[in-house]
């Protein structure tokens, strides 16, 4: 997938030339090269894009964690976390939202198409991956999930928010809310991320 499209979202500007230069090497497109979140998600809302370069520390607003969890839920592609910061709680808050690949600075200019090699394939390998059946869900449940609330997993596992499944429903949000947080009892999980990633791991 030589010619994947990339965002890169960065706010030390000299590193990230220096990632658009190397991926541009190997044959990939730079879409944009960003230093906030919300400059990111105005190219993502108006452009392709196969994969995001993301840096967690952002400066000031949003961090590279949040502009992910939007990223993994809404747009559903890859991402690579590229950071200074290792601590176990950073560690653990990034996991959750899926990154396809997490390069710690300074990385090795070889590290960076390899990544984003393995992150494309990945992905590609995952297109075809649907929502487990209610019948996989219910197995191992006590209390088992109705035939509306799969239909609402459904389009949280499309990457709907709580609002737009509102909006299409004709229901106000907090009645949804309140099916999801049921949703979430059932399935012992306590966000959108964790029941992505229980629904994803179901076998």
């Amino acid at each position: 997938m030589s010619q994947a499209k990339i965002l890169i979202v960065e706010d030390e500007v000299a590193i990230a030339c220096d990632i658009a230069f190397n991926l541009e090497s190997n044959g990939y497109t730079i879409v944009g090269m960003v230093h906030s979140t919300e400059d990111a998600l105005e190219v993502l809302k108006n452009h392709e894009v196969d994969l995001v370069m993301l840096d967690i520390n952002l400066g000031q607003g949003p961090s590279g964690i949040d502009l992910a969890a939007v990223i993994d839920q809404k747009y559903r592609i890859p991402f690579i976390y590229l950071t200074s910061y290792v601590d176990d709680d950073t560690l653990t808050r990034a996991a959750e939202t899926f990154p396809a690949s997490y390069l710690v600075k300074p990385f090795k200019d070889d590290d960076l198409a390899p990544a984003v090699k393995m992150a494309l394939a990945k992905k590609q390998g995952q297109v075809s991956q649907r929502l487990p059946s209610l019948h996989m869900i219910n197995k191992n449940l006590l209390t088992p999930v109705t035939s509306s609330e799969y239909n609402m997993l459904e389009e949280l596992w499309d990457g709907k928010t709580n609002q737009d499944i509102a909006n299409d429903r004709f229901l106000s949000l907090n009645t949804i809310k309140t099916h999801v947080q049921n949703i979430y009892a059932k399935l012992k999980v306590h966000s959108k991320p964790q029941l992505i990633k229980y629904l994803r791991e179901l076998e």
